[in-house]
């Protein structure tokens, strides 16, 4: 039998298969995507095939074969920095929330998701949730980064999970696709999932008034059926984002902005650090490229994956 993954818990996974039902499945032997070292084989969102066993009067399903992936998407383990974790896959576009405060999401967060989802071919789009609960000074935090991101190309949406507003935008853009929602714990996912479908009854709790971080509610990422033709994969909150596997002299390909300046640059290989004659170092001294973006792009060539966890909005 055929299906997809809609659950993982580790050891097992829940399967839709083509009949439309639902089996829970295990993985038979080793199993290893052959040149990928990541710590879960199967993420939610893969094809594979499977073999359903009776046992105890319990019938179970042994998945045998994972079909080819068409994206994915990968962050640095938590645990084991050698390795990856491959949150989703298959995924037709996804949405990263963003607040400005409760909890606090910085530039160098966004970025180095963004330049994730450059890197393996996924629409991205931003969504700045908890805007009902914003200040005059966080709005204004609002209206300079979709300036920002809109400016190189990114559709940004200022949303409430809590009052609804433009809730209808964003089904609209989910309808017919299978999409990934993604942020900081804390951010509203599970807020704004049920509120674009109610039914769902998806677990949400406070934030932590002492970090003013998230409390983790989603632990392990899982797909739902919406009811208007559209899929949604929830996923645990992030609270850093390693980026994997980017080669130094590709990186500016991962920054559209950058991307389109680079080939007025002196030397093909330019990594826009110290060379003469660079056309992305005079386009940020002319204000043309945002510094928080530039920063961004250094600190994930430098190799920099400690900064991305605290680091706050650079307004520049």
């Amino acid at each position: 039998m055929t299906g997809i993954v809609y659950k993982s818990t580790g050891s097992w996974y829940s399967i839709k298969a083509q009949d439309q039902l639902f089996y829970e499945c295990r993985i038979k032997g080793k199993f290893r995507i052959q040149g990928i070292k990541s710590t879960n084989p199967l993420s939610v969102g893969d094809v594979v095939d499977f073999d359903l066993e009776t046992s105890n009067n319990t019938q179970t399903g042994v998945i045998s074969s994972i079909h080819p992936r068409k994206n994915y998407i990968v962050r640095k383990s938590v645990n084991l920095s050698k390795q990856t974790h491959i949150i989703a896959s298959n995924i037709d576009q996804v949405f990263l929330l963003v607040t400005i405060d409760n909890p606090p999401t910085s530039t160098s967060f966004i970025d180095r998701f963004l330049a994730t989802t450059e890197a393996y071919s996924i629409k991205a789009v931003i969504l700045f949730n908890k805007v009902d609960a914003n200040n005059a000074s966080s709005n204004n935090t609002v209206k300079k980064l979709i300036n920002l991101y809109e400016g190189i190309g990114y559709q940004c949406l200022s949303i409430s999970a809590k009052t609804g507003e433009n809730i209808e935008s964003v089904k609209s853009l989910m309808t017919s696709k299978s999409s990934m929602f993604a942020g900081h714990s804390g951010v509203g996912k599970s807020t704004l999932v049920n509120s674009i479908e109610p039914g769902l009854n998806i677990k949400t709790k406070e934030i932590s008034d002492q970090h003013k971080q998230g409390q983790h509610t989603t632990t392990f990422a899982e797909m739902f059926d919406l009811s208007f033709d559209a899929q949604i994969i929830d996923t645990p909150g992030i609270k850093g984002f390693g980026v994997v596997d980017m080669v130094p002299a590709e990186l500016d390909n991962y920054f559209p902005e950058l991307f389109a300046l680079k080939q007025s640059c002196k030397f093909n290989n330019c990594l826009h650090l110290h060379e003469p004659n660079c056309a992305v170092k005079a386009a940020i001294e002319k204000n043309l490229v945002a510094a928080s973006r530039y920063k961004s792009y250094k600190q994930i060539l430098e190799g920099d994956d400690e900064h991305y966890r605290t680091d706050n909005y650079d307004s520049k």
